[in-house]
């Protein structure tokens, strides 16, 4: 549940193969052991090699959007594995958690509506950018930073996994839809919070979110200030989904870190790029048009990593004049252009 902020101040919130005919029913069944054998060692070369590598500097040329500082697109960063979204697609998801109408539209209605509402962002996305294929996903807040300590102190309600397993199956009303599953450690850490929805992150279709608003490094109580990660984090994070990836032959992890601020995440020119893991830093500040600008120039521009996201309030952002949300037009116009759209 998120607590409001500046510009997003708070919120507590088979390969086939030919086979020949042999005189034995023995031979049948070695040639067999040794087809299925072959299969899957292609497959997992294939998984592992990767993606076309000229296609994938035309799409993030075409995400710098014209961009003539030479911030973007993001220089020596590696291949991902074949099997990545980024750039190949642009991601849009919603967000929030099944305990609570505030805290996103995941969760403020029910499964239907929901999906009707989603599914009318999308179309926008693909009117306005038809070129770029729509990812949807949920993205649930799997960890919630909590008013109240809890039994372990920590001021952190981690969701059950019935609760989780209930956006998986959400997710499977519309095919292909991938979740990412959000972690707000409060006064627990990343390295603590992670092995708990590890099984989940087994999972091709589930990927990661981080919020640094509630990593609580100072023993503040989250909600009382804005807490922080350190590039040692995210790239202890992301050693962390390339070992998964690499363990049950994954395709790459997107990995979403939310930023609205310069100490949100600091020494961010030392996060390690990794072939198995897309890092998008997500702009997570909410308010008028020309405030969520700014704060997009500073902290995501001007801080390049790898890709970028945006993220749009229905609520928040109609506060103040001119009281109305960004339109996937305007968002066009950014240089990067957002790879992760995120409705809250």
């Amino acid at each position: 549940m998120k607590i409001t902020k500046i510009a997003g101040i708070f919120l507590i919130g088979i390969a086939t193969i030919s086979t020949f005919s042999y005189c034995t029913s023995d031979a049948k069944k070695a040639k067999g052991k040794t087809a299925s054998t072959d299969s899957t060692k292609v497959e997992e070369e294939n998984l592992r090699a990767p993606v076309d590598t000229a296609k994938y500097n035309a799409l993030i040329k075409k995400l710098a959007n014209g961009d003539t500082t030479g911030k973007w697109p993001v220089k020596n960063q590696p291949y991902p594995l074949a099997g990545a979204i980024l750039p190949f697609k642009r991601i849009v998801v919603y967000y929030g958690n099944l305990h609570s109408k505030k805290m996103g539209a995941l969760g403020e209605y029910a499964p239907k509506e929901m999906w009707q509402r989603l599914n009318a962002e999308v179309k926008k996305w693909e009117k306005v950018d038809p070129s770029t294929p729509v990812q949807v996903g949920l993205h649930y807040i799997a960890a919630v930073a909590s008013g109240t300590p809890g039994k372990d102190g920590k001021y952190i309600n981690r969701m059950a996994n019935k609760q989780i397993d209930s956006v998986l199956t959400i997710a499977k009303m519309r095919p292909n839809t991938i979740v990412f599953l959000d972690l707000q450690v409060a006064l627990s850490t990343i390295k603590a919070e992670l092995p708990h929805i590890e099984k989940y992150l087994e999972m091709p279709n589930v990927h990661l979110g981080i919020d640094p608003e509630f990593s609580m490094k100072d023993g503040s109580l989250p909600g009382k200030k804005i807490g922080t990660y350190d590039a040692a984090d995210i790239n202890y994070v992301t050693g962390y989904l390339a070992d998964l990836v690499k363990k049950y032959n994954l395709p790459p992890k997107v990995f979403v870190l939310h930023r609205f601020t310069k100490k949100m995440v600091t020494n961010s020119q030392n996060i390690k790029l990794r072939p198995e893991v897309q890092i998008v830093m997500h702009m997570d500040g909410w308010g008028e048009p020309d405030l969520k600008l700014g704060t997009y120039r500073h902290f995501i521009f001007g801080e390049p990593v790898q890709f970028t996201g945006f993220k749009l309030f229905y609520k928040n952002d109609i506060k103040k004049a001119p009281n109305r949300m960004m339109t996937p037009e305007e968002l066009m116009k950014l240089k990067p252009l957002p790879s992760y759209i995120q409705y809250q």
